[in-house]
Protein backbone atom coordinates (compact mmCIF):
# COMPACT_ATOMS: atom_id res chain seq x y z
CA UNK A 1 0.00 0.00 0.00
CA UNK A 2 2.84 2.37 0.84
CA UNK A 3 4.34 2.00 -2.64
CA UNK A 4 0.98 2.75 -4.27
CA UNK A 5 0.78 6.14 -2.58
CA UNK A 6 4.51 6.76 -2.98
CA UNK A 7 4.33 6.20 -6.75
CA UNK A 8 1.18 8.32 -7.08
CA UNK A 9 2.78 11.13 -5.07
CA UNK A 10 6.08 11.02 -6.93
CA UNK A 11 4.24 10.76 -10.27
CA UNK A 12 2.13 13.80 -9.48
CA UNK A 13 5.15 15.77 -8.27
CA UNK A 14 7.13 14.78 -11.35
CA UNK A 15 4.30 15.74 -13.68
CA UNK A 16 4.02 19.13 -12.00
CA UNK A 17 7.75 19.78 -12.16
CA UNK A 18 8.16 18.61 -15.76
CA UNK A 19 5.08 20.33 -17.16
CA UNK A 20 5.81 23.88 -16.02
CA UNK A 21 7.23 25.15 -19.30
CA UNK A 22 10.84 26.25 -19.17
CA UNK A 23 11.50 25.31 -15.54
CA UNK A 24 14.85 23.82 -14.60
CA UNK A 25 14.96 20.02 -14.72
CA UNK A 26 15.13 18.20 -11.41
CA UNK A 27 18.73 18.12 -10.10
CA UNK A 28 19.33 15.34 -7.61
CA UNK A 29 22.60 15.54 -5.68
CA UNK A 30 24.34 12.22 -6.25
CA UNK A 31 24.45 10.37 -2.91
CA UNK A 32 27.86 9.20 -1.70
CA UNK A 33 26.40 5.69 -1.60
CA UNK A 34 25.16 5.86 -5.22
CA UNK A 35 27.08 2.80 -6.44
CA UNK A 36 25.91 0.80 -3.41
CA UNK A 37 22.31 1.88 -3.91
CA UNK A 38 22.47 0.90 -7.60
CA UNK A 39 24.48 -2.33 -7.42
CA UNK A 40 24.60 -3.31 -3.72
CA UNK A 41 27.81 -5.14 -2.68
CA UNK A 42 28.18 -7.12 -5.90
CA UNK A 43 24.94 -6.96 -7.92
CA UNK A 44 21.39 -5.71 -7.57
CA UNK A 45 18.37 -6.51 -9.71
CA UNK A 46 15.72 -3.85 -10.20
CA UNK A 47 12.23 -4.41 -11.60
CA UNK A 48 10.21 -1.87 -13.49
CA UNK A 49 7.39 -0.76 -11.20
CA UNK A 50 5.82 1.81 -13.54
CA UNK A 51 6.58 3.91 -16.60
CA UNK A 52 5.34 7.31 -17.69
CA UNK A 53 5.59 8.36 -21.32
CA UNK A 54 5.14 12.07 -21.94
CA UNK A 55 3.49 12.41 -18.53
CA UNK A 56 1.01 9.56 -19.07
CA UNK A 57 1.18 6.29 -17.16
CA UNK A 58 1.76 3.43 -19.55
CA UNK A 59 -0.08 0.14 -19.61
CA UNK A 60 2.68 -2.31 -18.82
CA UNK A 61 2.34 -5.41 -20.96
CA UNK A 62 4.06 -8.73 -20.36
CA UNK A 63 7.55 -7.56 -21.35
CA UNK A 64 7.39 -4.56 -19.01
CA UNK A 65 5.98 -6.65 -16.17
CA UNK A 66 8.78 -9.21 -16.58
CA UNK A 67 11.53 -6.63 -17.16
CA UNK A 68 14.51 -6.75 -14.81
CA UNK A 69 17.86 -5.01 -15.01
CA UNK A 70 20.86 -6.07 -12.96
CA UNK A 71 23.63 -3.61 -12.15
CA UNK A 72 26.95 -5.12 -11.07
CA UNK A 73 29.61 -3.40 -8.95
CA UNK A 74 32.15 -4.07 -11.71
CA UNK A 75 30.27 -1.36 -13.69
CA UNK A 76 28.46 -3.79 -15.99
CA UNK A 77 24.73 -4.25 -16.45
CA UNK A 78 22.39 -6.66 -18.21
CA UNK A 79 18.66 -6.93 -18.62
CA UNK A 80 16.50 -10.03 -18.96
CA UNK A 81 14.69 -9.29 -22.23
CA UNK A 82 16.31 -12.26 -23.97
CA UNK A 83 14.70 -14.69 -21.52
CA UNK A 84 11.34 -14.03 -23.21
CA UNK A 85 11.18 -14.70 -26.93
CA UNK A 86 8.79 -11.82 -27.62
CA UNK A 87 10.73 -9.13 -25.70
CA UNK A 88 13.82 -8.79 -27.89
CA UNK A 89 17.45 -9.45 -27.07
CA UNK A 90 19.03 -8.82 -23.69
CA UNK A 91 21.04 -5.63 -23.41
CA UNK A 92 24.54 -5.82 -21.93
CA UNK A 93 26.89 -2.94 -21.27
CA UNK A 94 28.75 -0.74 -18.84
CA UNK A 95 27.25 1.82 -16.47
CA UNK A 96 28.52 4.78 -14.52
CA UNK A 97 26.79 7.13 -12.06
CA UNK A 98 28.03 10.71 -12.06
CA UNK A 99 27.07 14.28 -11.29
CA UNK A 100 27.78 17.49 -13.18
CA UNK A 101 26.32 21.00 -13.36
CA UNK A 102 23.21 19.60 -15.10
CA UNK A 103 22.34 17.06 -12.38
CA UNK A 104 23.02 13.40 -11.58
CA UNK A 105 22.95 10.68 -14.21
CA UNK A 106 23.54 7.05 -15.03
CA UNK A 107 25.37 6.62 -18.31
CA UNK A 108 24.99 3.37 -20.23
CA UNK A 109 27.51 2.31 -22.85
CA UNK A 110 26.86 -0.61 -25.17
CA UNK A 111 27.39 -1.36 -28.87
CA UNK A 112 23.78 -2.65 -28.81
CA UNK A 113 22.21 0.73 -27.96
CA UNK A 114 22.04 2.15 -31.51
CA UNK A 115 19.95 -0.75 -32.80
CA UNK A 116 17.88 -1.39 -29.66
CA UNK A 117 17.02 2.26 -28.92
CA UNK A 118 17.21 3.60 -32.48
CA UNK A 119 19.93 6.12 -31.57
CA UNK A 120 23.20 7.05 -33.26
CA UNK A 121 25.50 6.77 -30.25
CA UNK A 122 26.62 3.73 -28.30
CA UNK A 123 25.80 5.52 -25.03
CA UNK A 124 22.67 6.91 -23.34
CA UNK A 125 22.20 9.22 -20.33
CA UNK A 126 19.46 8.70 -17.75
CA UNK A 127 18.73 11.57 -15.36
CA UNK A 128 18.46 10.40 -11.75
CA UNK A 129 15.27 11.69 -10.17
CA UNK A 130 15.34 9.48 -7.06
CA UNK A 131 18.06 7.13 -5.83
CA UNK A 132 18.09 5.24 -2.55
CA UNK A 133 18.19 1.60 -1.44
CA UNK A 134 14.51 1.05 -2.32
CA UNK A 135 13.93 3.30 -5.32
CA UNK A 136 15.59 4.17 -8.60
CA UNK A 137 13.70 6.72 -10.71
CA UNK A 138 15.20 7.87 -14.00
CA UNK A 139 14.03 10.04 -16.86
CA UNK A 140 15.32 10.23 -20.40
CA UNK A 141 14.39 11.58 -23.79
CA UNK A 142 13.38 9.08 -26.45
CA UNK A 143 12.34 9.71 -30.03
CA UNK A 144 9.24 7.75 -30.90
CA UNK A 145 6.69 7.43 -33.64
CA UNK A 146 6.82 10.22 -36.18
CA UNK A 147 10.18 11.44 -34.80
CA UNK A 148 8.46 12.93 -31.76
CA UNK A 149 10.76 13.25 -28.74
CA UNK A 150 9.09 12.26 -25.46
CA UNK A 151 10.27 12.16 -21.87
CA UNK A 152 10.12 8.67 -20.39
CA UNK A 153 10.17 8.28 -16.59
CA UNK A 154 10.87 4.80 -15.23
CA UNK A 155 10.26 3.83 -11.61
CA UNK A 156 12.30 0.86 -10.43
CA UNK A 157 12.18 -1.06 -7.16
CA UNK A 158 14.32 -3.96 -5.97
CA UNK A 159 13.23 -7.27 -7.47
CA UNK A 160 10.54 -8.96 -5.40
CA UNK A 161 9.04 -5.73 -4.04
CA UNK A 162 5.25 -5.79 -3.93
CA UNK A 163 3.85 -2.84 -5.88
CA UNK A 164 0.10 -2.18 -5.71
CA UNK A 165 -1.61 -1.60 -9.08
CA UNK A 166 1.53 -2.49 -11.02
CA UNK A 167 -0.57 -4.38 -13.58
CA UNK A 168 -3.59 -2.04 -13.42
CA UNK A 169 -4.38 -2.59 -17.10
CA UNK A 170 -5.10 -6.30 -16.57
CA UNK A 171 -8.26 -5.73 -14.53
Amino acid sequence: MLYKFWFLGIGTLLLLTTSCGNSEPHKLALPQEADSFIAADSAKTWMLASRYNGGHRMNMGDCFLRYRITYHRDSTFTDNNGSSSSCGPSLHGKWKAFQNEHGSFIKWESPQLPSLMQIENDYKYFRLITLNADSLVVSYKHTQYGNQERTIVDYYVPEGTKVADRDFHNR
